[in-house]
């Protein structure tokens, strides 16, 4: 017997499950509501049973559905792959890719190495945009965000692009004026930079005093997002805390001094950064690709 569902309608079955909704699915998808609608009954019907219990207010699988849910989406996961394998054999992937991250990382691990990767894809229509917050890739139509510090769960895919090591620093003009910091209890007296918003990156990682896991500054002065606060510690109006992946040269070159390294801790939560994205098979060999190719330029530490 031959199969009586069409994969594109199984794919409308599983966006519907994964988002809770038609409306939600059918934004996913980038299709009218009334061809969710016809999908969903189109597979009703050859099954004879219903996947789906509607409310006014939420859809949820029936027990059939669930069952079925669960097979359709390892089968079609296999079936993604083998079409991809053959479809892109030998071919450059191609087509649109829409890449968010924090406007740190953006500027100086994406950006510096794009005309490289244009190079080498010439076919993916890249686009680039910037976030401090986490973005909901759905409603921001994104198709891979890199986040920096722990993830919480969530139904996204994550790939672990390695750490990045937290330092503070200072400018030496700020040095000349100020008493270089000796411990953790000397910042008191210094001028320190924090963020405005994400209170908790006003957390730095110092050994103080006993049992001390961190040290939660007063900032005296705050800014928006890292690019901002780094710019605010090179023209010397202050201490602050970044991460390596943005300071490396800034440090090479003496823009920026390593301040009470000795009471740094290390492999903290800040420190992970992850590429995350949604599996689908339109996308996938342009999300491994790029991934691929900016985890081989990273420069994560100072």
């Amino acid at each position: 017997m031959g199969l009586k569902t069409r994969s594109d309608d199984l794919e409308v079955i599983l966006a519907v499950t994964e988002y809770g909704g038609f409306s939600a699915a059918a934004e996913a998808l980038d299709m009218q509501v009334a061809r969710v609608s016809r999908s969903v009954a189109k597979v009703e019907s050859t099954l004879g049973a219903s996947i789906f219990t509607r409310t006014t207010r939420k859809v949820a699988l029936t027990d059939e559905g669930r069952k079925f849910v669960n097979l359709v989406s390892e089968g079609l996961e296999k079936l993604q792959i083998a079409e991809l394998d053959i479809i892109n054999r030998g071919a450059l992937p191609a087509g649109p890719l829409r890449v968010d991250a924090a406007s740190p990382f953006l500027f100086h691990q994406i950006i510096p190495v794009i005309d490289q990767f244009r190079r080498a894809y010439p076919d993916i229509e890249l686009t680039l945009s910037s976030n401090e917050e986490f973005v909901d890739l759905i409603e921001k139509r994104t198709d891979v965000a890199i986040r920096i510090g722990k993830l919480e769960d969530s139904s996204l895919k994550a790939r672990a692009l390695g750490r990045s090591p937290l330092y503070i620093v200072a400018s030496p003009e700020y040095l000349q004026q100020h008493s270089k910091p000796q411990t953790p209890e000397d910042l008191a007296k210094h001028q320190l930079i924090g963020f405005l918003n994400n209170k908790v990156l006003n957390k730095w990682p110092l050994k103080g005093q006993a049992n001390m896991t961190s040290a939660l500054i007063t900032p005296t002065l705050t800014a928006s997002n890292g690019e901002s606060v780094r710019q605010l510690a090179l023209t010397g109006n202050g201490v602050a805390c970044l991460s390596g992946f943005m300071i490396g040269e800034d440090v090479a070159s003496g823009r920026l001094v390593k301040l009470l390294e000795p009471y740094l801790i290390s492999n903290t939560d800040r420190e992970l950064i992850n590429a995350v994205y949604y599996p689908a098979s339109t996308t996938a060999k342009r999300i491994r690709v790029f991934i691929d190719f900016i985890q081989a330029n990273l420069t994560l530490d100072a």
